[in-house]
């Protein structure tokens, strides 16, 4: 495998407004490209837009999504890497012929889809289908992984896909700045981001404590560190419906350090060359060839009932208004 430069991105994207979302794709494609990245990566549903969903009927969802590779969106995102040279990652809904809905995350390059990968644990809608496999592939002879936003917080499925090959496992999410039973979790302010430019302290303080980063730092490092991989994680900056994101798109190695991370208020990305050595290097490498499944192989696979409650979807919308 050879070194890989890859750039994570954060925008500000229009709710449902595919167009503009990829006009932003667009730009940021053509600036990391000048700047000799090899792949960029998006955040989750960053063509469609993503918290405004869960206010959707089916029917407008089946007119959000689209066919993948088919679709307009893939189409394009194929003519933005082809003219760039580029790999892009991005995020959309996703319907099948028969009309049911996913959560998708794509991989496209200049000769077309690479990958696409279907959320494992999706909410934002209650008609959207859960996916049912996780995806590996290539890039320039490196082994990748998908998983989104909720998915990495089950830790079965970071392990699972670097178990499957991944050395990188791209992260794509819409998270933070939500309420939570997590003591110093809550929304922040719209009103903090319509003053940025006047009062930047007071956001970034909103941004960087128990609400935002302070919370990723939790566990973030420790998916990258346990499982020897390259964490490239990708979050909304700005308004996303009526949800303040806080951005922080970052690139962190097998060591769990932050090699790249978005620092501004702006649409933007970071980018960090990424090694092979590391992956054998770091500690993880070494924990994952001790493991002893006999141990626990049947813990694991017992019959289990599985719950998804998301606390900030039924939290009162006049709290942020």
């Amino acid at each position: 495998m050879k070194n890989l430069k890859i750039a994570t991105a954060q925008f500000e994207n229009k709710s449902g407004d595919k167009n503009y979302n990829l006009s932003v794709i667009e730009k940021l494609s053509k600036k990391a490209s000048a700047e000799s990245c090899d792949v960029i990566s998006f955040h989750e549903c960053s063509i469609t837009g993503y918290t405004f969903a869960r206010n959707l009927s089916k029917d407008q969802m089946l007119d959000l999504a689209e066919l993948i590779p088919s679709g307009e969106s893939i189409l394009k995102l194929i003519e933005i890497a082809k003219n760039n040279n580029i790999v892009i990652l991005a995020g959309l809904f996703e319907k099948d012929e028969n009309d049911n809905l996913f959560k998708a995350y794509v991989c496209v390059d200049k000769n077309g889809l690479v990958a696409k990968y279907r959320k494992l644990h999706p909410f934002i809608n209650p008609y959207l289908t859960p996916g049912d496999r996780y995806c590996i592939f290539e890039i320039e002879g490196w082994k990748c992984g998908i998983l989104i936003c909720y998915d990495n917080n089950i830790i079965e499925n970071v392990r699972a896909t670097k178990l499957l090959g991944a050395d990188i496992i791209f992260m794509p999410h819409v998270t933070m700045c939500t309420p939570s039973t997590r003591p110093g979790a809550g929304f922040v302010a719209p009103q903090l981001w319509e003053n940025r430019e006047t009062d930047p302290t007071s956001l970034r303080l909103e941004f960087d404590g128990m609400k935002g980063r302070d919370w990723l730092m939790k566990w973030l490092p420790a998916r990258a560190y346990d499982n020897a991989v390259y964490a490239v994680f990708s979050n909304p900056i700005g308004m996303d419906d009526d949800q303040l994101k806080n951005g922080c798109s970052m690139i962190i190695d097998p060591f769990g350090d932050i090699l790249a991370e978005c620092r501004t208020f702006d649409d933007s990305f970071a980018t960090a060359i990424i090694t092979p050595e590391k992956c054998i290097q770091a500690g993880g490498h070494r924990y994952i060839k001790a493991r002893r499944p006999e141990l626990y192989r049947d813990i694991i696979g017992q019959d289990h009932n599985s719950e998804q409650n998301v606390v900030w979807l039924n939290s009162d919308k006049k709290s942020i208004n």
